[in-house]
């Protein structure tokens, strides 16, 4: 049978409406994920087509994801890393949302700091086990909006809960009701959707979420959660990896809308970024991250990557304000004592800062030639030289201007200056006598100083 899609408006073959495969035996997909081998990547040769939707957000996972791999943050601290999510997202509230977590004490209060503050965004919401108990510390905040962990897959669904998919299911449905009993908008955590049987358990499960939301009359919202990092953005991969498959199949053979799709990734095999922008240009409105995509074992999807992504494929950010990147990086540094690693992108001490003399002898003539964007217009970022045994003259020159703020000016000084000279000189001899580590910013600070007599030239 065949008709015209509301979705496409062409005739299409009517969509095959999927049923519970409730399973004697679980799918574990071993031809793909073999324990003790690294997992494999099937394809099927069915691309999914991109749909990016008009409007697209990032929401905030750094109060409750992000706390699982590091020390509690007090309520100081959640409270100012809130006021910094707020303005980083803008006016606009590209961040939209941030989730908390609120069983203890300390994390509601901290809620309550938050939500005093008045910011528009983004806006609060929880998270809570799928009990029915814990809708009442959700109602008791009031709370519009909760997450709730619904697992999906055979490992979880056999192994964890020693359950089957038909009682997961009925147990699952009971708990978003109460939800809606409750007012409450529930977010579904669809956890290891990417070892789920799709046809079998996400599908059928997604529709009967549609279904009682229709009841209900209140929307529910699916959060597909990568939860191991096991996604794959290329296209023509097939389920249950495929990012694309995933996110086209949920509109495809639900009634869920766009915006009430998110994806939330993890960095085991360093295609968080990559599965998250897929997510966006296939259907999802929304990507779910941390701040420094700090995070469960090698972390969440990068939210400062993300508000680079936005803007790369938006062409605008949007009222974003970059600079709060830098300030959200110092903060975890000076004030959380978290240290991020160096060659981190757009927050690493090394991110826009060269050792190699070819490359400061570019920056000395344009920038641009080696530096990503205008890092210091948009980050608030200079770019940076550090002094090596392979910086040449043009770094050691560089750092100078640099460090002096001479660039641009009439007394930038040149890699030919005798000043730069006599401290390449002393570097040399260092790396002759078998120094390893880098030349100080202090010890060449020392070394202007010393050159008295050219120092005044450059004052």
């Amino acid at each position: 049978m065949i008709e015209i899609s509301d979705k496409s408006n062409l005739l299409e073959q009517k969509s095959y409406k999927f049923s519970l495969q409730d399973v004697d035996e679980p799918n574990f997909f071993r031809d793909i994920y073999n324990y003790d081998q690294i997992p494999k990547i099937p394809f099927n040769h069915r691309r999914s087509p991109m749909n990016m939707p008009k409007e697209i957000w990032i929401t905030d996972t750094t109060m409750r994801d992000g706390q699982q791999s590091v020390e509690p943050y007090t309520v100081k601290q959640i409270t100012d890393l809130y006021k910094l999510l707020s303005k980083l997202g803008g006016p606009k509230g590209i961040i939209r949302q941030t989730e908390f977590f609120i069983y203890s004490k300390k994390d509601r209060e901290a809620l309550d700091k938050c939500r005093d503050l008045g910011l528009k965004f983004p806006e609060i919401t929880a998270w809570i086990r799928a009990t029915k108990e814990d809708f009442r510390l959700v109602k008791e905040m009031k709370i519009k909006e909760t997450g709730i962990l619904v697992s999906c897959s055979d490992y979880h669904i056999f192994k964890k809960l020693h359950s089957t998919r038909g009682k997961v299911m009925e147990h699952y449905l009971s708990v978003v009701k109460s939800a809606f009993d409750n007012g409450i908008i529930p977010r579904c955590h669809f956890e290891d959707i990417t070892r789920a049987d799709f046809y079998g358990f996400v599908v059928p499960f997604i529709n009967e979420l549609h279904k009682l939301s229709e009841e209900c009359k209140i929307p529910v919202k699916i959060r597909a959660c990568d939860t191991l990092g096991y996604g794959i953005p290329f296209s023509e991969v097939a389920l249950p990896r495929s990012v694309p498959g995933i996110i086209y199949g949920i509109q495809e053979y639900s009634d869920i809308p766009s915006e009430y799709i998110e994806w939330h990734g993890h960095n085991d095999f360093y295609k968080a970024v990559t599965n998250a922008t897929c997510a966006w240009l296939h259907g999802a409105c929304a990507v779910n991250c941390s701040l420094l995509g700090i995070g469960e074992r090698t972390g969440n999807i990068p939210l400062e990557a993300m508000v680079v992504e936005y803007a790369s494929l938006k062409g605008t950010l949007d009222g974003m304000d970059p600079t709060a990147i830098t300030e959200i990086y110092d903060y975890f540094r000076k004030e959380i004592g978290y240290d991020v690693p160096p060659m981190t992108p757009f927050v690493g001490a090394n991110f826009n800062q060269t050792r190699a003399g070819i490359h400061a002898d570019g920056l000395l003539k344009d920038e641009e030639i080696y530096n990503i964007f205008d890092t210091e217009k948009l980050l608030n970022r200079k770019v940076q030289v550090t002094v090596s045994k392979t910086s040449g003259l043009a770094g050691i020159a560089f750092w100078i201007n640099s460090h002096y703020n001479l660039l641009g000016t009439e007394k930038e000084v040149s890699k030919r200056s005798p000043l730069i000279a006599k401290i390449k000189e002393y570097v040399d001899k260092q790396y002759e006598d078998g120094r390893q580590t880098l030349i100080s910013d202090k010890e060449l600070t020392d070394l202007v100083e010393k050159f008295s007599d050219i120092k005044s030239d450059i004052k």
